[in-house]
C-alpha cells in the first residue's frame, strides 16, 4: 500500500476576516486542528474559532525560524500555516521547499502586497523591478536602483531602518528627484493607508512596521535651476533605461574634462557622444566653444537635443552617422578644425583611423582624450599618438560609492575607465 503523507497547507491571506477566505479554505479551517500563525498576528487568527470551536484547535506561534519547521516536522496529522499573500513570492514557501517535499506541501496564494499595492494606485505594473530586503542584504536594491527602472516595488523590514536605507541610496545614486515615493501601510487590512512622501523632508514618525514601497518614475517637468557649473549629476542627463552605456559617468566625466584643457574659444569634438554628457558639459563650461556631437546609434541626436535643452547650451552640429562617413564622404575642410577631441563608443579599428584623419588638421597644444575599457587597446593607440608627435598621459581611474546597508556604510566600486590623453 501507498503511504499516505500528511499535508502542510500553506494558506496566504490579505485580511484578517475569516469571510474573506474562499470557502474550500474555511471549511479546510475548521477541519484542520493544528494551525501555524506568525506571532505578529495569531490573536486575530484565533478569533477565527467561534462557538467553542476554539477548544478543538492548537495554535503554534513563531517566527519563520527553525523552531517553525522543528514543529511542521514533529506533526503527524495535516497542519495550517498561515501567511500573508502569497508564499512563494518573497515568502516562506522557499524555505519549506528546502526541508519538505513537494508531496507534503499544498499552496493557497492571494494576492501579493505589490499587486494589492499597484491596484490602489491605478498603474500598471508588469514591467516593475521587485526587490525584498525584508531579512535580505539590501545590495540588490542598490543594483536595481542603479538600472532606474520605470517603476519598482520594495518590500520592507521594519527591523533593519529599511525606509532609511531606501532614503539614503537615492540619495547616493542622486534619485530623490528621480521618482515618487509611495509608502504603502498595511495594504488589504483595516488600517490600510498608502501616502506619497517627499524625501527632501524627514520621515513621518507614524509608520506601521508592515509596510512596502512602491518608486514610480516621476512625471514632474524637468528643471535645470539646480544644475551645477561642473560636475553635472548623471540624473540630470536623458538616457535610455536599456543603454546604459550612453552615459560617461560624472567621475570619469570630470577627469576627461580637466584632462581636455578646455580653451575659451575653438572647435571640440565629442565622437561616439551617446547622449552628450562630455560636449555638452564641456558647452557650459566654456559658451564660446564650437561643439560637433558625432554618434551613430538611432536616436542619438533627438537624445542629445534634449539634454542640451536640460543645460541651456546649444551644438554648433549633431551629426546622427558613423564617424567613417563623416571623415571620408564629407568635406572636412568646411569643418572647423577640432582643437580638442574625445573619443568614445567605437572600435579599436575605428580610433586608429580617427587619429590618422584628424592630425592633418590638429595643431600645436590640441588634444584628444580616449576613454578606454579594454586594456589591450591601450598599446596600439598609445603608439599611433606618439607616432604622430602627441605627448602622452595615461591614467587609471577607478572611483568607488558609499552604499548604505543595515549594517552602516561599504564602499561599491565603479568600472575601472583608462584614459589615454594626446597632446600635439
Amino acid at each position: 500500500m501507498t503511504e499516505v503523507i500528511r499535508k502542510i497547507h500553506v494558506v496566504g491571506i490579505n485580511s484578517y476576516l475569516f469571510g474573506d477566505l474562499l470557502p474550500k479554505l474555511q471549511d479546510l479551517f475548521i477541519a484542520t486542528e493544528n494551525i501555524a500563525v506568525p506571532f505578529s498576528y495569531v490573536e486575530e487568527i484565533k478569533s477565527w474559532s467561534v462557538n467553542g470551536l476554539e477548544k478543538q484547535k492548537s495554535f503554534f506561534s513563531s517566527n519563520s525560524n527553525n523552531e517553525l519547521i522543528n514543529w511542521l516536522r514533529s506533526q503527524k496529522t495535516d497542519v495550517i500555516l498561515i501567511t500573508r499573500g502569497d508564499p512563494l513570492w518573497f515568502g516562506i514557501g522557499r524555505i519549506l521547499l528546502e526541508n519538505f517535499s513537494k508531496d507534503e506541501l499544498s499552496f493557497y496564494p492571494s494576492n501579493t502586497c505589490i499587486q494589492l499595492a499597484f491596484s490602489k494606485l491605478k498603474i500598471p505594473w508588469q514591467n516593475t523591478v521587485n526587490v525584498s530586503i525584508h531579512g535580505r542584504d539590501s545590495t540588490k536594491l542598490f543594483e536595481a536602483l542603479k538600472g532606474r527602472p520605470s517603476s519598482l516595488a520594495i518590500i520592507t523590514d521594519s527591523n533593519n531602518k529599511s525606509l532609511e536605507i531606501i532614503k539614503k541610496n537615492l540619495s547616493e545614486l542622486n534619485l530623490i528627484d528621480f521618482y515618487d515615493f509611495w509608502l504603502c501601510e498595511e495594504i488589504g487590512f483595516d488600517n490600510e493607508k498608502i501616502r506619497k512622501l517627499n524625501l527632501k523632508e524627514s520621515l513621518p514618525s507614524d509608520i506601521s512596521s508592515l509596510n512596502i514601497v512602491v518608486l514610480t518614475k516621476t512625471m514632474g517637468n524637468y528643471s535645470n535651476n539646480n544644475i551645477p557649473l561642473f560636475g553635472i549629476s548623471d540624473h540630470n542627463f536623458k538616457t535610455f533605461d536599456d543603454r546604459p552605456n550612453l552615459l560617461t559617468k560624472r567621475e570619469v566625466r570630470i577627469q576627461i574634462l580637466a584632462d581636455l584643457e578646455l580653451p575659451k574659444n575653438g572647435v571640440i569634438w565629442d565622437i561616439g557622444a551617446g547622449c552628450g554628457s562630455i560636449g555638452l558639459e564641456a558647452l557650459k563650461l566654456r559658451p564660446n566653444l564650437d561643439l560637433f556631437c558625432i554618434d551613430k546609434r538611432i536616436g542619438s541626436k533627438a537624445l542629445i537635443l534634449e539634454n542640451s535643452k536640460r543645460l541651456g547650451v546649444k551644438p554648433k552640429f549633431i551629426f546622427e552617422e558613423d564617424i567613417n562617413n563623416t571623415l571620408n564622404k564629407r568635406n572636412l575642410s568646411s569643418f572647423e578644425k577640432p582643437n580638442r577631441v574625445v573619443i568614445g563608443g567605437c572600435d579599436k579599428k575605428t580610433k586608429l583611423q580617427i587619429i590618422n584623419s584628424l592630425d592633418k588638421v590638429m595643431s600645436i597644444g590640441d588634444i584628444i582624450v580616449i576613454p578606454i575599457i579594454e586594456i589591450q587597446t591601450i598599446k596600439e593607440l598609445k603608439e599611433e599618438l606618439e607616432d604622430k608627435h602627441f605627448k602622452i598621459n595615461l591614467n587609471l581611474i577607478q572611483t568607488y560609492k558609499s552604499l548604505s546597508i543595515s549594517e552602516g556604510i561599504r564602499l561599491e566600486p565603479n568600472n575601472p575607465v583608462f584614459l589615454l590623453k594626446g597632446k600635439k
